[in-house]
């Protein structure tokens, strides 16, 4: 048996790459939770901006340190979007790392480590990912991106847009359920896009669809959700789904100004406000999150305020912003008017600021309501103590709800009183 350490950094969807790679070594690995206990240190790096390139770099190397001084070193495995945007130039730069491999190649991956060590390595087929699942699993229907943003290096690190076959994904969600994932979380570069590469105009909703009705699952999330995608026809097939699908809406809006928006390549609606209403037309009730940029070059004062004013009137439940980074081989690292650094910053941090009080005003209602609340992990420091996540509280991005009472474990939906809210959090009793 090869003993294997993984660590996936970026994205949902990278871990899903992740363990696809370990379902094709089958049963010749077993997990370790050390890179020193391991015979393969496998690293699926992010790469789509600077301090994700960053921490991957930190990742390899503090990995390469932790081995060092063993005298069967493990076998030091880099793949991911690190490898895919700057190719084999890597080999130079870390040559601490025994074998690179991109993103495209990733299917060959399992087969390279069994021959590496020296292990007989069969054709076989694909391996299927491996529970038990404590509570969610992602389900990646899609790779790459035929969008063309300008400050974005997804399409050149994971290509054009890739649909998975229907059929496949729909057997590949029955296993995962079967493994005890009670919620799927569909990711993508672009959801709304799901099916158009194989010429399906309704794609997402027939997916959806077959999905809500599989035996055993409690919630069928979908994020990556791009604006343009969202329209008309796409909200009022998903309104007609009901439960098990969750009413929450993963928006990439990225500004508010109609000028940088059309600058960033962003080809949709020149009022993002539109967006928020026509969802919320569909679903009153929906809970939104949505991602913005701050110091987009050309990003003048009364266009910052313009975007904080949309913060305080969208109401969205959940953000999450990010300083742009002139990332190499985009369009906008070329823009004139790059904005300071510190500038940027600055501007996250009042965008964030105003969030904070929007999140801890939406919580403030739930207190003496009673929800269903499905279970994630035992807390670390506190016996009897559980985290668990509402229907509007996607895994690892949103906040939590820190449940207890009789009934309460990891992969269990439970009925439960709201007793405290805070900022992004909440609290409950069974």
């Amino acid at each position: 048996m090869i003993k294997v350490y993984t660590h996936s950094l970026g994205c949902p969807k990278n871990m899903v790459d992740t363990e696809n790679i370990l379902s094709g070594l089958k049963e010749h690995y077993f997990a370790v939770d050390r890179p020193f206990e391991s015979d393969v240190v496998l690293i699926n790096t992010c790469a789509f901006i600077r301090p994700a390139v960053e921490e991957s770099l930190e990742t390899i190397f503090s990995a390469a340190q932790d081995v060092k001084g063993l005298s069967q070193r493990p076998l030091l495995v880099v793949t991911g979007c690190l490898v895919s945007r700057y190719g084999t130039g890597l080999g130079r730069e870390i040559p601490e790392a025994d074998m690179f491999v991109p993103i495209a190649r990733q299917a060959e991956l399992p087969g390279k480590i069994l021959y590496r060590l020296g292990r007989k390595v069969e054709a076989e087929a694909p391996g299927v990912r491996h529970g038990p699942f404590k509570s969610f699993a992602y389900v990646k229907i899609s790779e790459g991106c035929n969008n063309r943003c300008a400050f974005c290096t997804i399409p050149s690190i994971r290509g054009k847009l890739r649909s998975r076959p229907e059929h496949e994904v729909i057997q590949e969600a029955g296993h995962l359920i079967d493994q005890g994932a009670g919620e799927l979380v569909l990711v993508s570069q672009d959801s709304t896009a799901y099916g158009r590469d194989l010429g399906c105009r309704r794609g997402l909703s027939s997916l959806a669809e077959k999905l809500a009705g599989l035996e055993g699952l409690l919630r069928l999330r979908i994020m990556y959700l791009y604006p343009s995608g969202l329209n008309d026809g796409l909200l009022a097939r998903l309104a007609e789904l009901g439960p098990p699908f969750v009413p929450y809406f993963d928006v990439p809006l990225q500004h508010a100004n109609p000028e940088l928006l059309k600058k960033m390549g962003r080809p949709f609606q020149q009022d993002p406000m539109e967006v928020i209403r026509r969802i919320r037309n569909y679903f009153p009730g929906a809970a939104i999150r949505t991602t913005l940029i701050t110091g987009y070059p050309g990003e003048e004062e009364r266009h910052f305020r313009e975007l904080l004013e949309f913060v305080r009137q969208a109401r969205v439940q959940h953000l999450g912003v990010f300083p742009f980074y002139p990332e190499e081989g985009t369009r906008a690292a070329g823009f004139p008017g790059q904005i300071p650094d510190e500038v940027k910053n600055e501007r996250q941090r009042l965008i964030m600021q105003e969030q904070k009080r929007v999140s801890r005003e939406y919580l403030k209602g739930f207190p003496g309501e009673s929800l269903d609340i499905l279970v994630d992990d035992p807390h670390p420091e506190w016996p009897g103590l559980y985290t668990g996540r509402a229907w509007f509280q996607a895994p690892e991005v949103d906040g939590l709800t820190y449940i207890s009472g009789p009934g309460v474990g990891p992969g269990k939906m439970v009925r439960a009183e709201i007793t405290a809210s805070h900022d992004y959090d909440l609290e409950a009793l069974a």
